[in-house]
């Protein structure tokens, strides 16, 4: 692929909700062999902007091209026959299924025809471990059920799956939340490999840490509208944590404390959210 083809734009995307404004001139791209990060804080928009993107939600003002030409998703299979695919956070698979059936979910594969034909079993178990090992998960037996796999490993599970059905554009909702560290950076060494194979990333976060360990570029909403896209030339991980949490809001309630006497409070709190971080 061409590293510098851009995959997906949207370009001053607004919608409203019974009046009120959900996203107001927001644009964000990503390239092949790209990571965009998708960063704000709860309510800045950003779960509207990628079901805008993977086809749930119509915009009411802007547009969104793949591949360079204008389209219009009116269903989040229109997304997909697009090659755009979205793995939310409450992951579409059922624990209690095997692996296999969960990789061909609504896909199956079938051998025979007519009143004869039936599910292909052996293709797709073989299917499943040959992509679970190219992403690093060691099976042996693809009928384990999806509840054996750690959250870690159900979360690159389903980003396999979108990559074996042909995805270009990956969007994951808050991919490690949730996680431990070594699950975490088993997702986050799929998202590095998804870039090395060309595919275009849209990673959102609330980890700063995360976002900056894969990200190429950093897209960061505020309460519905667009602060900025930058590079990591930029800006370092504090200057987007400061942008995330709403820097001027951080300042003036520090003001505020300092006059009571009260800074420590602020201190304290950012020990123990370091703290929280390295464990």
């Amino acid at each position: 692929m061409n590293a510098n083809k851009s995959l997906l734009e949207a370009n001053t995307i607004t919608k409203r909700f019974d009046g009120v404004v959900a996203l107001e001139d927001v644009s964000i791209w990503v390239k092949s062999g790209h990571v965009t990060c998708l960063l704000g804080d709860n309510g800045a928009g950003k779960s509207t902007l990628i079901k805008i993107l993977s086809g749930v939600f119509a915009p009411d003002a802007g547009s969104i091209k793949v591949d360079g030409a204008e389209v219009r998703f009116r269903t989040p299979t229109d997304a997909l026959n697009r090659g755009i695919a979205t793995v939310f956070q409450d992951l579409a698979v059922v624990p209690i299924m095997p692996i296999y059936r969960n990789f061909f979910l609504g896909r199956e594969p079938t051998r025979g025809w007519g009143p004869f034909r039936m599910l292909d079993v052996g293709f797709a178990q073989r299917i499943a471990l040959e992509q679970l090992r190219r992403i690093g998960i060691n099976v042996s037996d693809a009928k384990r059920t999806m509840a054996t796999l750690s959250g870690g490993e159900r979360q690159s599970v389903a980003i396999a799956i979108a990559v074996y059905f042909g995805a270009k554009v990956l969007i994951l909702d808050e991919p490690t939340a949730a996680l431990g560290v070594k699950e975490a950076a088993l997702v986050l060494r799929y998202v590095r490999d998804a870039r090395k194979r060309g595919l275009g990333v849209i990673f959102i976060s609330h980890n700063v840490h995360h976002a900056y360990a894969v990200g190429d570029t950093f897209t960061i909403l505020e309460r519905g509208h667009l602060v900025g896209t930058f590079t990591k030339a930029e800006l370092q991980v504090g200057g987007l944590t400061t942008l995330m949490a709403g820097g001027e809001e951080l300042q003036r309630l520090e003001d505020e404390l300092s006059e009571g006497g009260e800074t420590d409070l602020l201190q304290e709190a950012d020990v123990v959210a370091e703290g929280n971080a390295s464990t």
